[in-house]
Formats: structure tokens, sequence, C-alpha cells
């Protein structure tokens, strides 16, 4: 279908409802995003049998992989979560370096922590778990606090199998593996500078004590009941290196070999899931007496928050069929292209707005996702940018916290915080995590792009 005028005004309207949607009426994102697919289709003069078969189609064929890696990975998290093996991550890290460096232990403890816990989980699990190293060494609480936060922010939002990196990954039809690479290579950098460094020059501005007026935290458990460092982090690694196998396969071995053909069977992110899925069930459920219920009740707890997820994932990617149809992906891809606006930067921008106006960082990746994925489709960038827009577009959704983000009020919770200086330090943080992933992105493409 060619794109008219009106099909362009009918999508800038149908993305301000969403909007509104969302934000003021409050409904519910896959909801809104439905009416919104609709609408818009019926807008531009789709057939409305047709448009009811477009869109059957579209929730159903975005949500393949997608579906399978979220449950899994939720599944996986929540069994590592259940083990203890967040605190076991936290108390090492911090063992092994000094007081005066704790901050970079506690960096990549968060970035090995969110691979699986997600990151309004952690804060809750490891934050209480600062408050002693703070009243003993008398520093603000943001000298930890921040470095923990930075680490944790980076995996949440750049690295699967959690769900806004699958949710983006699935969208944009991208190489995980790759994203799994990229994530790391653009993550740990934001990691380091909003973290590490930002704590110790924000700590030395903003003296936050210890929330004395919080329920004291539960007691920790004792180390011998937590699992040991080497399998909580060799599970976490293992989708990740089982999915960049298959990849590397894939890329470096000949076709129809037995070793390609392995390696990519096990690599793909389904397998690999479900294989480190059915391991964690084992090695630190049934091995360590779990019953085979509780095992059950785990997996039925985990797969709820799940299901929101990729309701709102499959609604996205029906919206983001639609601009494809109505032909206005064609439209921004030309205007991108006369612009000499790279789809990195435009992916960035887009999940940016959509996260500030909304707060939502997984909604603004879905949506960013879904109005940049036509564009890259017409434009027929390459595996390499693909997985590189897709970091963009989760720097964006992570970049800006502000009051209308639950972490943002999380973070004051148990910080402890005013509402001023948890803008200058949470939200400035998480928009170092963006903003450097961004410029990463970017100047990955440029080289290797």
């Amino acid at each position: 279908m060619e794109p008219t005028t009106w099909t362009l005004i009918a999508a800038v309207l149908a993305v301000a409802v969403l909007l509104v949607l969302v934000i003021w009426a409050k409904i519910q994102a896959f909801i809104a995003l439905l009416v919104v697919s609709i609408a818009f289709g019926i807008a531009v003069g789709i057939d409305p049998v047709g448009l009811l078969d477009l869109v059957v189609e579209e929730m159903g064929g975005g949500l393949g992989q997608v579906a399978l890696v979220i449950g899994l990975g939720a599944v996986f998290g929540e069994v590592l979560q259940r083990a203890g093996a967040a605190e076991r991550l936290a108390t090492t890290l911090i063992s092994k370096f000094s007081d005066r460096n704790v901050a970079w232990g506690l960096g990549f403890a968060g970035f090995l922590v969110s691979i699986a816990v997600f990151i309004d989980v952690a804060i809750v699990i490891l934050v209480p778990m600062l408050y002693n190293i703070a009243r003993r060494t008398k520093r603000s609480l943001l000298f930890y606090g921040i470095p923990l936060c930075a680490g944790l922010s980076v995996t949440h939002t750049f690295i699967p199998p959690t769900p806004g990196p699958i949710a983006t990954a699935g969208i944009m039809e991208a190489d995980l593996g790759l994203i799994i690479l990229y994530g790391t290579i653009c993550g740990i950098p934001a990691m380091l500078i909003a973290g590490p460094l930002f704590g110790r020059w924000i700590s030395s501005r903003i003296f936050v004590p210890v929330p004395e007026e919080l329920a004291a935290p539960p007691e920790p458990r004792e180390p011998r009941d937590l699992p040991s460092f080497g399998s909580v982090v060799a599970t976490l690694l293992l989708p990740l290196a089982l999915i960049l196998a298959g990849t590397t396969a894939e890329a470096v071995l000949p076709e129809n070999s037995s070793a390609r053909t392995f390696f990519t069977f096990v690599g793909n992110p389904v397998i690999a899931l479900l294989l480190t899925c059915l391991f964690t069930l084992w090695f630190f459920g049934l091995r360590l007496g779990r019953s085979r219920d509780e095992l059950q009740q785990m997996a039925t707890k985990a797969l709820a928050p799940a299901g929101v997820i990729i309701l709102i994932t499959g609604a996205g990617g029906v919206f983001g069929g639609l601009l494809v149809e109505s032909g206005v992906g064609d439209m921004l891809a030309n205007t991108m292209a006369s612009a000499n606006m790279p789809i990195v930067l435009f992916g960035f921008l887009v999940a940016a707005v959509l996260r500030i106006s909304q707060g939502s960082g997984t909604v603004a990746m879905i949506t960013g996702a879904t109005l940049t994925a036509p564009i890259a489709n017409t434009l027929g960038v390459n595996d390499t940018v693909t997985a590189l827009t897709c970091i963009a577009i989760a720097s964006g959704a992570a970049a800006f916290s502000h009051v209308n983000d639950s972490g943002f009020w999380m973070a004051n919770r148990y910080f402890g915080m005013s509402v001023a200086d948890t803008l200058k330090s949470w939200t400035v943080m998480k928009t170092i995590v963006g903003l450097t992933g961004c410029t990463m992105a970017l100047l990955l493409s440029a080289v290797v792009g």
C-alpha cells in the first residue's frame, strides 16, 4: 500500500493516542496497543475482515521464539533467586574487594545478578545488604548503591534472557547471539561509568545515611545455605555461552557439518534456555531436596509476569505489522535516509521519548522496536546493525528514569532519599547508562556495520 499524507497523520495520531491510553487512562499496554492497532488499520482503509486476519497473523507470528524464551528465562531466574544466587554473588564479590574498591565489585555483582533476576527483585534483596557496610565505613549509601544499581540496570535492559531484550530482538528479528555480544561490549563501559565512577562522584556531594525508618531487613541466610559462587556464575553464563556458540558456529563452520548442526541446535535460544532451565530445576531444586510440587509452584509464579510481557510483545508486533502494511515504514525510512540519520540513533530517540512519556522501560523497548522494525526492514540493514539498533533502543529505554517510573520510587524508598536527591543520583545514573550505551552502539555501527 502506498503511503499518503493521511496515512502518516494517522500513524502520528495512533502513537499519540497510545500514549494517552497508557499514561492518562492507565489502560494496560497490551490492550492499548491492540485498540490502537485496530483503529489505525480501519483509519487507513484496510478491509475490516482482512484487518482481523492480519492482527491474528501478526500476533502469532511474532511470538513463537519470544514467548518460549521469556517463559523459560522467567522460570530459570525464579529458581536461582529462591536458591540465594543473588546473595551469594554479592557477598562473595564484596568480600574480594577492600572497602575502598568494593564499588567495582558491586557493579559486577549487579551485572551478573540481573542476567536472571528482575531488577526490582534484586533491589529488594541486595540494597539492604549494603546497610551494614555503609554504617561501618560511614560513607554515603550512594557510594555502594549506585554501582550495584548501574550493574543491575545495564544487564536488565541490554542482555538476554531478561524480557525486554528478548522482546526487542523478536520484534526486530535480531540475532540473540549478536545482542549478547554487543550488549556486553556496550554494557560494561556503561556500568563502569554510571556505577563506580559516577557513584564515587555523587556520593561525595550527597550524603545518604542508612534509612533507619525502614523495617529491619530479613536476616541473611547462612553462607553454608547458599549455593557456591562458581555454580551460580556457571549457571548464569550457560545460556549465554550456548547462544554465542550457535551464532559462532553459523559464522565459521562449514554448512552441513555435524559440528555446525550440533552447535546451531544447542545454541538456538529456545534449546539453550530449555537446557539451562532443566539443569537449574535439578541442580538448585531437586538435588537440594525441594519437592516437585514446590518447583511447580515456583515455575507457575514466575510465568505470571512473563505472560504480561509476552502479550505486550505480541500486540507490539501487530502495530508494527500494520505500519508496514500501510506504507509508513517506507516513508519513515526515506525520511531518515534523506536526513542522514543512522537507524541506531533513531531507535534510541524513539525509545527515549516513550520512556520519558510513560515510564516503563519494557513498554518503551517494545514500542520503540515496533516503530523501528519497519524502517530496518525497508533499509535492509545487516545483522550487526540490527543488533546494535536493539542495544540503542534498550539504551533509550534505560535512560531518563523519573517520577513516572516504578524503579525511581523503589530507589527512593530503599535508599531513603528525597525526590530531589533521587533525581540527582538515580535518574542521572540511569541516563548515563543510556547515553553511554547509545554512544558505544553508534561507534560500533560505524566501525563494524
